[in-house]
């Protein structure tokens, strides 16, 4: 399989790697020294691309892989406001797009286990939700995209809580996030149910950036020839 990588920073380079190792070939590397680089004619070459830029630019790139006709994996977060349009681009263009707020087995698994805590706790209104969120100093979000997706997974069912907000706050209906930054942390989640009594903590810890690689690769795999859109739980049959 051919693969564009669209955004060749440390996420790009394990990528790569990763999908060497499975036999794949890197066509294009987009990065920020040779953005000129970055067009419609070059993502033809792929048979896949990878999108893992920031939240200024995603929008722009996945709409260059509809306009070649490319399927395209998405990992870039803090560009949500625009998804549904770019969801409609793709459906127009008979694309392909799948994005995820991360690619990490573990995580996508993670995400299943707090679905159905937040919907065992739905109903005892004794525990209040707060959640952490820990990575290193150079991510460019805060709350990352993994925190906003268990955010909106528990706000979903959860009748006691009406928004999350990244700060401390004293309001019962405000759902905590607390983000940190320290190095060399590569990602760590933690979704915690206090009561007077007793606390309940759920936690997913990355040690490093392979698994986040290997999921987006997998993601290119199985997009691969396909049309529509598509999340991470398609992939792993979740």
């Amino acid at each position: 399989m051919k693969i564009a990588l669209i955004g060749y920073g440390k996420m790009g380079h394990a990528i790569e790697e990763v999908a060497i190792q499975r036999g794949h070939h890197i066509v294009l590397r987009i990065s920020i020294d040779n953005t000129e680089d970055n067009t419609v004619e070059n993502i033809r070459k792929a048979d896949v691309a990878i999108e893992f830029t920031g939240p200024d630019s995603a929008f722009e790139n996945l709409n260059k892989c509809f306009e070649a006709g490319v399927p395209v994996v998405c990992g870039s977060t803090g560009w949500l406001s625009h998804y549904e349009g770019a969801a409609k681009n793709c459906l127009q263009n008979s694309g392909a797009l799948l994005y995820a707020s991360n690619f990490s087995i573990g995580v996508n698994i993670f995400f299943e286990v707090n679905k159905k805590l937040a919907q065992l706790m739905a109903s005892q209104k004794e525990y209040s939700a707060s959640m952490e969120e820990i990575h290193h100093t150079q991510k460019k979000d805060a709350p990352s995209g993994t925190a906003i997706t268990l955010a909106e997974q528990i706000l979903a069912v959860n009748p006691f809580k009406r928004q999350w907000i990244n700060t401390d706050s004293k309001a019962a209906a405000d759902l905590e996030i607390i983000s940190k930054r320290i190095d060399p942390a590569a990602g760590t989640h933690s979704i915690r149910y206090h009561s007077e009594t007793d606390d309940i903590e759920i936690i997913h810890t990355a040690h490093n950036r392979s698994g986040f690689a290997l999921g987006a690769v997998l993601a290119a795999e199985f997009l691969n020839s396909k049309k529509g859109i598509f999340t991470m739980a398609d992939v792993l049959g979740l």
